[in-house]
């Protein structure tokens, strides 16, 4: 097996190579890597992707799972939008390598850099400037008559929702081995911090700052009296059970990735994980600016922090 010498330094470099955009930026990032004598790794296809645009950077180049391992990667550098970090999160899960951002797509609430800001992203990361962040994860198991048949996880959420259109899911709800509620519904998301700016959001459940530990229910469409958005400890579990009385079957979406069919009597188990996901972080501002930055919220009137209120300066 071809290996480069015991003591280089390895950062994986994910990428939508399909789009031209995403190809020049990861042509970019590995030339930048490459000059400073670390070892830019790819998955196989993009790898061949960067090859075929930029064909001499192929010798300097190798490829995840095939002569670099995850174990051994320093850092990920994430060239998309937010469903990318999620997907290169998943391309790593439990290694130590933190996922460092930058923002190709739309929103990118977990991105830490925007495209402009590209080559000073790639230089920190190659200095090693960067603090480390870990956000929850959620463990998910499904169960069927008492038997686990099938687990994964999620950054953002867990989703069971209705596996027909025109048909609605019957569900009941436990919160730490209680029941809460029963009633039909579209769906329901379970979510991390993380994931109350996303599916859960959409969905009206509130906003969680990342330093809270904490999980979400958030019903979809519920016909029900009670269909409030929950929040619970990060000891506690939910569980969603598919009722009898469905007309129709659920599905079990993890990050809109990950996929189960649920029939009728399944139970989706959902407590904290206890592997993190790792974030590098550029900037240590206030997650406030981060949501009126990535929603283009109006700040118009706001005149600042007043020393009187509550006899502290913020």
């Amino acid at each position: 097996m071809r290996r480069s010498p015991v003591a280089a330094r390895y950062m994986l470099v994910v990428a939508h190579t399909g789009r031209e955009d995403s190809l020049d930026a990861a042509v970019s990032v590995n030339r930048q890597l490459i000059a400073a004598g670390v070892v830019p790794v790819m998955k196989p296809d993009e790898h061949d992707d960067v090859a075929h645009k930029a064909p001499d950077l192929s010798p300097a180049m190798e490829v995840l799972g095939e002569t670099v391992g995850i174990k051994e990667l320093e850092l990920v550098i994430v060239l998309g939008g937010d469903g990318t970090i999620l997907r290169s999160a998943e391309l790593v899960r439990g290694c130590a390598a933190p996922l460092l951002g930058v923002n190709l797509g739309h929103v990118g609430f977990l991105a830490e850099s925007e495209r402009d800001n590209l080559t000073e992203a790639v230089s920190r990361a190659l200095a090693r400037d960067y603090e480390v962040e870990e956000r929850m994860t959620l463990s998910v198991r499904v169960k069927v008559a008492s038997e686990v048949v099938y687990e994964t996880w999620a950054l953002n959420e867990a989703t069971v929702e209705k596996a027909s259109r025109e048909r609605m899911l019957e569900v009941v709800i436990e919160v730490d081995g209680r029941p809460l509620s029963s009633f039909g519904c579209d769906g329901v998301v379970m979510s991390t911090p993380t994931g109350s700016t996303a599916y859960a959001f959409s969905a009206g459940g509130p906003v969680v700052w990342p330093g809270v530990d904490a999980m979400l229910l958030v019903p979809l469409s519920p016909h029900a009296l009670f269909g409030r958005p929950l929040v619970v400890g990060p000891d506690s579990v939910f569980a969603v059970e598919v009722l009898q009385r469905t007309q129709g079957t659920g599905v079990l979406w993890c990050d809109g990735r990950r996929t189960h069919d649920l029939p009728l009597g399944a139970r989706v188990v959902v407590r904290r994980s206890n592997v993190p996901v790792r974030l590098a972080r550029l900037h240590q501002g206030p997650f406030t600016d981060r949501l009126v930055g990535k929603f283009n919220l109006p700040t118009n009137g706001w005149r600042g922090p007043n020393s009187n209120d509550d006899g502290a300066v913020a």
